[in-house]
C-alpha cells in the first residue's frame, strides 16, 4: 500500500525548514505527500499586493520541486490565528485528515515562539485520535529555525528523539529554501544558508549522518 504522508505548515516555509530533506526522501521512496497551508497574506492584514503575488508563485515552485500530491490552503490570515476558534480550526483540519487519509504526520513543536505554531499544534493534535483517524501510525513535530530555538519556555522543550538521514537531500533541500527568498538572510541571521547547514550537519552528528533532521516522535503504532 502506499505510503501517505501530511506535512501542516504554519506559513509557508515551515515545511521546507522543518522537513524538507525527509519530504524529499520520502517522495524518492516512492511515498504519497501532501503539504496544509494553514495562512496566507492577506490585502486586509496590510500585506503588498505584490508580496501576497510572490507568495503565492513561491508555493507552486516550492510544490512543484518537492513533488507534492496535494496541496491544501486553508486562507486563515497569518498571525492572526490565535483569533480563531479553535472549533473552527478542528474542523479545517478534520476534512483534510479524513480526506487524504495520512499515515504519517509532521506538524509543528507545540513550545515555538510564534504563535501561530503554538494553535496548530493544538488543531492537529485534535485530528490524530486513532479511533476517528484510523489511518494515522505516526505523528512527529520537527523544529523550525528561528521559532523552536527562541521559545523561553523551560517546560515545552524541543526533545528530538528521531533523526532522518537527509545527506542525499539536503543540497536540494537548500536550493528549495532560497525560493523563498524574503525568508532567508545572511548569517548570523537564523535563517540563513549557513545555519541551516550548521543544523543539519550538528543533527546529523547526534545520529551518525553526513547530515539529517531531528524530529520529536509524538504518538506511533505499528
Amino acid at each position: 500500500m502506499e505510503k501517505k504522508i501530511l506535512v501542516i505548515a504554519p506559513h509557508p516555509d515551515d515545511e521546507i525548514l522543518g522537513c524538507g530533506g525527509t519530504l524529499l526522501r520520502r517522495k524518492n521512496e516512492g511515498a504519497k505527500i501532501a503539504w496544509l497551508i494553514v495562512t496566507e497574506m492577506t490585502e486586509n492584514s496590510e500585506w503588498p499586493k505584490e508580496s501576497i503575488e510572490t507568495r503565492k508563485k513561491e508555493i507552486r515552485s516550492v510544490a512543484k520541486m518537492i513533488g507534492f500530491d496535494e496541496v491544501y490552503q486553508l486562507h486563515y490570515p497569518a498571525i492572526e490565528l490565535d483569533q480563531i476558534p479553535m472549533s473552527s480550526l478542528v474542523d479545517s483540519f478534520s476534512k483534510i485528515f479524513k480526506e487524504f487519509s495520512p499515515e504519517e504526520v509532521f506538524l509543528p513543536h507545540r513550545g515555538d515562539a510564534h504563535s501561530d505554531h503554538r494553535v496548530v499544534f493544538d488543531a492537529a493534535v485534535a485530528c490524530t485520535k486513532w479511533f476517528r483517524y484510523p489511518s494515522i501510525k505516526h505523528v512527529l513535530s520537527y523544529e523550525t529555525v528561528s521559532e523552536t530555538e527562541f521559545s523561553l519556555s523551560n517546560e515545552v522543550c524541543f526533545k528530538p528523539n528521531i533523526f532522518i538521514d537527509i545527506s542525499d537531500y539536503l543540497d536540494v533541500k537548500i536550493d528549495i529554501l532560497k525560493i523563498y527568498h524574503s525568508e532567508i538572510g545572511e548569517h548570523p541571521f537564523p535563517r540563513s544558508i549557513d545555519t541551516l547547514k550548521a543544523l543539519a550537519t550538528w543533527r546529523g552528528s547526534n545520529a551518525g549522518y553526513n547530515a539529517a533532521e531531528a524530529f520529536e516522535l509524538l504518538f506511533s503504532r505499528s
